[in-house]
């Protein structure tokens, strides 16, 4: 009998092991399609949006994915092929959810991932399209009555505004839903970081920032020197520095180019490496930073954005979301709504992203690297996910540019 238990205890081990790996390959497969789908978002957001940027392509990439979970043929397979997404929709689902888990399980600094549905009150969701947001995407459902589009919105609003600490206001407006408005999937996430060293508000002062080969403007810059993971990437002509946030799971990623004018080649470099690259180009060293403060807002129309991407049939009569309810749905808006602010202390950042679909009607020490960042930049705040069988995963949260820092 004992031998018999033993045997049973072994078994269940043995199982539980197998399901943890699979775990870990699916997240591993979802973070990898996240990251590329965020650097070609990313750079053809840049094409239609020169200027300051702020943007979450992992807020964009969880609220599509809900939305591709329910289309079906040709519709998925362009969902499949823009989001980068594995063949197996178990791979998917199970990756998110241990995804998301995963991000709201942080400890040092605050990360809050939320998901919801709201649901036209005469739309036949299928039930098992309802059970697989909620199960796997942790996404909340409530019933709205959209032909009262002003009430609607505001209940839309509410919950975004509330799940990004109040700092994504009017994420839709009321031209945006209307009697056809079905089904309205939003994710938020927001985020606050304090650095792993935070900058001595003293040494912060005003210094000179080219915006442009003949422009120059005086921006507040803070000041630190200390140990930083520095690299130069002599294909992108660039050089990066490492800024992490207190206890090493996030960082903010700064990407220089070397000439003033090189942003735009960097940005479109950029779309063919990856940040796991990038970052294992880099060492650490002794460095004098100088980092401008900056606060940005940007408000996004993705509909163009993703159809340029290939994902055309969902914003079309050729539309198939067979798997989400009875009717003829089709994506009418995709909107996104980030904010960021970064200071000595650290950073604060803040994304939500609308998928609507409608009915269609018809100092004296040894010498340190100075990295002055006096320059047109890009950023990244990424997460670093642990891997207990491979290498560590970066995963991008938010992503942006500063052409003119400002506060």
């Amino acid at each position: 009998m004992r031998i018999l238990i033993g045997s049973f205890w072994l078994v269940a081990l043995a199982l539980t092991m197998s399901e943890a790996e699979t775990n870990v390959e699916a997240l591993r497969s979802v973070v990898e399609a996240a990251n590329q789908f965020g650097s070609s978002l990313s750079q053809t957001v840049i094409q239609h949006n020169p200027g300051n940027l702020i943007m979450s392509p992992l807020s964009a990439s969880i609220g599509l994915v809900m939305a591709a979970c329910g289309a079906r043929e040709n519709t998925e397979a362009q969902f499949r092929n823009v989001l980068h997404l594995p063949t197996s929709e178990s791979v998917v689902t199970s990756g998110y959810q241990s995804l998301i888990d995963n991000l709201n399980n942080v400890k040092d600094n605050k990360l809050a991932v939320a998901n919801k549905a709201f649901i036209a009150t005469d739309l036949n969701l299928k039930p098992s399209y309802k059970d697989l947001t909620e199960v796997y995407f942790r996404s909340a459902s409530q019933l709205v009555n959209f032909t009262h589009n002003k009430e609607a919105v505001n209940t839309i609003n509410s919950w975004a505004e509330k799940n990004t600490n109040n700092l994504i206001k009017e994420l839709i407006t009321p031209d945006d839903i209307d009697e056809r408005t079905k089904l309205v999937l939003v994710n938020a996430i927001y985020f606050k970081g304090q650095w792993k060293d935070k900058f001595n508000l003293k040494l912060t002062r005003d210094m000179p920032f080219h915006t442009s080969k003949v422009e120059v403007k005086n921006v507040p810059t803070m000041y630190r020197r200390g140990k930083y993971k520095y690299g130069d990437l002599v294909d992108l002509n660039a050089k990066f520095v490492v800024i992490p946030y207190k206890g090493d799971e996030f960082s903010m990623v700064i990407i220089l180019p070397n000439e003033i004018d090189g942003l735009s080649d960097v940005q479109k470099k950029l779309q063919n490496t990856s940040l796991t690259n990038i970052l294992s180009q880099g060492h650490e060293e002794e460095v004098n930073l100088w980092l401008p403060k900056f606060k940005m807002e940007s408000m996004l129309k993705l509909n163009d954005v993703l159809k340029e991407m290939g994902l055309t049939d969902a914003f079309s009569y050729r539309a198939n979301f067979s798997a989400t309810a009875d009717g003829t749905l089709y994506i009418s808006h995709v909107i996104q709504k980030a904010y960021i602010e970064v200071n000595e202390e650290g950073s604060e950042a803040a994304a939500a992203t609308a998928v609507i679909e409608s009915y269609r009607m018809g100092d004296i020490r040894r010498p340190a690297r100075k990295f002055k960042i006096d320059q047109p930049f890009v950023y990244y705040i990424i997460k670093t996910i642990n891997d207990e069988k491979e290498s560590d995963i970066s995963l991008s949260l938010f992503s942006g540019s500063v052409i003119e820092p400002k506060i």
